[in-house]
């Protein structure tokens, strides 16, 4: 039985690399009491399988996982996967929706075709930025340059800017609402902002949605019932990704853990703060 996970990714923990939310899931599974599924061989491990990895200091609202089970759950443990797998989690990762899900579909990497963002540009008022999006949007191309193997290259980023406007001021800057597409060639939301404000810089960066393109239109894996706007006001005050988390008390987001249980301890903090970016 396969059963897919949609959870968070928010607060101290978006510092946390892609392979130790791997890990920290491996051992919320198992404190959970869950049988997972393992692959053969040497060196079992457990059958999972994430989504579209998500950069370490970007926050998120929409991160999937599928977990094959060896032994299935019916109806009613599957919708209480989310309560039973929570609190085993580090603080600011938590479940908000679980379903079923037919085996032997497209795995999550090869179905999602584009994800949603929310971008905070900092030093640029909401004004001129709206004047910069319009001039992009009507572009025929959006170049930038980057390096690759010790040598510049050129890209163009049009095809796969989707969809971007401006959300509103916030205390540091500018929010940009964007869709971009992750095939053939992912946009990276740094790069979305080198090429429509590029003397802003990026700040903070929360992914809303991973899409799949239907006939009938896109849909997320799993729908659950998320608000961007609320996560931008649990934020009294900006922050960037550049600092310690250590000395950002307004970049703590997360549920907090239940009495008697320290969520704190399932992820590490890198002793020298933050990866740069």
């Amino acid at each position: 039985m396969r059963v897919r996970l949609r959870f968070t990714k928010l607060g101290k923990v978006r510092f946390t690399s892609h392979r130790d939310v791997a890990r920290i899931w491996e051992r919320a599974l198992r404190r959970a009491g869950l049988a997972v599924a393992v692959t053969e061989g040497f060196r079992p491990r457990p059958k999972l399988s994430f989504g579209l990895a998500l950069s370490t200091g970007h926050e998120s609202l929409a991160e999937y996982l599928d977990v094959e089970l060896a032994t299935p759950l019916d109806a009613a443990g599957v919708a209480g996967l989310p309560a039973r797998l929570s609190p085993e989690l580090a603080v600011g990762v938590d479940v908000v929706a679980a379903a079923a899900v037919e085996p032997g579909g497209e795995s999550l990497q090869e179905a999602v075709r584009s994800c949603r963002w929310r971008i905070e540009a900092l030093g640029v008022d909401p004004s001129s930025t709206e004047r910069l999006v319009e001039v992009a949007l009507g572009a025929d191309e959006l170049v930038v340059t980057r390096q690759r193997k010790g040598r510049d290259v050129t890209d163009d980023l049009r095809p796969a800017v989707l969809s971007v406007a401006v959300v509103g001021p916030t205390a540091g800057g500018t929010d940009l609402e964007a869709e971009l597409a992750v095939h053939p060639r992912s946009v990276r939301p740094f790069e979305l902002l080198a090429a429509v404000t590029p003397l802003a810089s990026e700040g903070r960066v929360l992914r809303t949605a991973q899409l799949i393109w239907r006939e009938a239109g896109r849909e997320e894996p799993l729908l659950a019932a998320v608000d961007p706007d609320a996560w931008r006001a649990s934020h009294a005050q900006p922050c960037t990704t550049g600092r310690d988390p250590r000395d950002e008390p307004s970049c703590t987001r997360g549920v907090e853990a239940e009495p008697g249980h320290d969520r704190t301890k399932h992820f590490p903090v890198p002793a020298g703060g933050p990866p740069e970016r």
